[in-house]
């Protein structure tokens, strides 16, 4: 009882800070609170919902390659390597038509991967990268990330919890969330977690780890380009390449 009180009031004085200097009515602040409250205790079932109504309109904002396209077909051949389930989750394979260099995973399992990733990369490289991602998923990152999303819009809109968190959202709302996940920051601590996870995943599969160094490689040369790519966080990119070859000698 103590913890929720404790929780119900850090919630509040995001609400608050939220608000900053704009004159906002007292029920609505009230109602963001208990919705930001709400989105740090969030149910599995409303976990999931969140993610599955935010991974829809995704999709319905982006044009995903067929399953019979060249993009379509080498995305399989990946997804069947690294398997359709992580930790209990059924994962759920993707591709996003646009030049941008990004991949990302909700809590749900909707791994969505764009084509200028795998226009960069080979096929070993994309499964390093979505091994990473699978590992945000099952170590928790990504329901966090979605837990801060929608409490950020929640404590925006002041949207009421009643009848379900993702019942309560607007398509625009749910995108809201979305962009917020996809965008999402991860802690150093979390990024290194994630590297690790998909190395041991790669070994499991029976997959070659070296695509966890040169796809690092390949993402330090955008970084230092100035280009804006999928690992644009700490640590560096050079310095996860180089934990994955450390991790490599000591296996031999």
């Amino acid at each position: 009882m103590r913890k929720n009180k404790l929780m119900l009031a850090l919630a509040v004085s995001a609400a608050t800070l939220l608000a900053g200097c704009q004159n906002m009515d007292v029920n609505k602040l009230a109602s963001s609170g208990m919705t930001a409250f709400k989105a740090a205790t969030l149910s599995d079932a409303d976990a999931k919902a969140l993610a599955d109504g935010a991974c829809q309109e995704m999709d319905s904002q982006n044009t995903v390659a067929s399953a019979s396209s060249s993009y379509g077909k080498r995305l399989a051949k990946i997804a069947n390597a690294l398997g359709n389930n992580v930790d209990g989750t059924s994962v759920n394979y993707k591709v996003y038509m646009t030049n941008d260099v990004n991949a990302w995973a909700m809590a749900n399992g909707c791994v969505r991967v764009y084509s200028g990733l795998m226009d960069l990369m080979t096929d070993n490289e994309i499964e390093a990268v979505l091994g990473h991602e699978l590992g945000h998923v099952a170590l928790g990152h990504s329901r966090k990330a979605m837990q801060t999303a929608y409490a950020t819009v929640a404590a925006r809109d002041a949207i009421s919890s009643a009848g379900g968190a993702a019942a309560a959202l607007s398509k625009s709302q749910l995108g809201d969330v979305a962009e917020g996940i996809v965008n999402s920051a991860f802690s150093r601590s979390q990024e290194s977690d994630a590297d690790n996870f998909s190395y041991d995943l790669l070994k499991k599969r029976n997959i070659n780890t070296q695509g966890l160094v040169t796809s690092f490689e390949k993402l330090a040369k955008l970084s230092s380009g100035h280009e804006k790519s999928l690992f644009d966080s700490h640590p560096p990119s050079e310095e996860r390449a180089q934990n994955i070859r450390d991790r490599i000698a000591a296996d031999k």
